[in-house]
């Protein structure tokens, strides 16, 4: 995958954390860009990953902290777009990396539904115009945002009957990897990936799946936007990035299912059960909210 580093941009994110410990179990030189310095990946005990090296830029990096983040570096990974994050067009502009990896949102176009997709264009689009090879892969929702819909075992979301493809983190990771230390040179230059989970669920199915998990009888309400405006949301920055989102699953943006997971990282993609067995703990957030049955 070339000599240089890798510039992991969104590295505090989630699934930038689970690519930098992929990447790191390779081997591959990282330079991890958080915004915060206690955001950055770490092994268990606190100790940094090997081979990678934190770099902190706020929202207007200097420039010397820039080059920092770009010397002699070969690839660029946008794992993340968060707001609190630097903008990792930033980073492109500051440097001519040789090859850039977006990890996007099915959706994105200047004219999406969902806020954070039209965001996602805006990137993919100079990502595009860069000069370097490129690669794109449009991430359905991830599981972790629907269990965190859940409150008092009630899953409520301005979604109506909508399906979502929705993925496992660790799937879109996988993924991502698989492009990036793919030993065919140029296999994935200007493709466009689609990377979704093995089946679109509504929320009433969310809701039986989680239901099953936990032992206790959850259930899904639909609500208006209207209506999710005016219902606090504690774990939600951005509420009109979650009410866009909803809408678009509403219409059926994230709703078919694609295999590129079997393909690129030569597993099926983990269903949301599957899923919940392989990572218990994501299920802490509704322990202890309500009565067992």
């Amino acid at each position: 995958m070339g000599g240089g580093a890798v510039v992991l941009a969104g590295a505090a994110g989630t699934i930038g954390v689970q690519l930098a410990f992929r990447l790191a179990a390779e081997g591959i030189e990282q330079r991890l860009v958080v915004s915060d310095e206690f955001r950055a990946p770490r092994l268990p005990g606190g100790a940094r990953l090997p081979e990678a090296e934190v770099v902190v830029l706020g929202p207007d990096p200097a420039d010397d902290d820039m080059d920092i983040a770009v010397d002699d570096a070969d690839t660029l990974v946008i794992a993340d777009i968060a707001a609190r994050d630097p903008d990792p067009l930033d980073l492109l502009a500051a440097h001519g990396f040789r090859r850039v990896v977006h990890l996007s949102q099915i959706g994105a176009s200047a004219q999406g539904i969902s806020a954070h997709a039209q965001r996602h264009w805006r990137v993919e689009e100079a990502v595009r115009a860069s000069g370097a090879a490129w690669t794109v892969l449009r991430a359905s929702i991830l599981y972790g945002t629907l269990v965190h819909a859940v409150h008092d075992d009630v899953l409520r979301a301005p979604a109506g009957d909508g399906r979502a493809a929705a993925v496992s983190p660790a799937d879109v990771a996988d993924a991502a990897t698989a492009v990036l230390l793919d030993e065919r040179v140029h296999a994935h230059d200007g493709a466009t990936y689609r990377i979704t989970g093995p089946e679109a669920l509504t929320g009433a199915d969310v809701a039986r799946t989680l239901s099953a998990a936990t032992g206790r009888i959850l259930r899904y309400e639909p609500m208006t936007a209207r209506e999710a405006y005016a219902t606090p949301v504690p774990w939600v920055h951005d509420l009109d990035d979650w009410i866009s989102c909803c809408a678009a699953v509403d219409a059926g943006v994230f709703e078919d299912v694609d295999h590129t997971v079997a393909r690129l990282a030569g597993r099926p993609a983990r269903s949301l059960a599957s899923w919940l067995d392989d990572y218990p703990g994501e299920l802490a957030i509704l322990r202890g909210s309500g009565p067992a049955r």
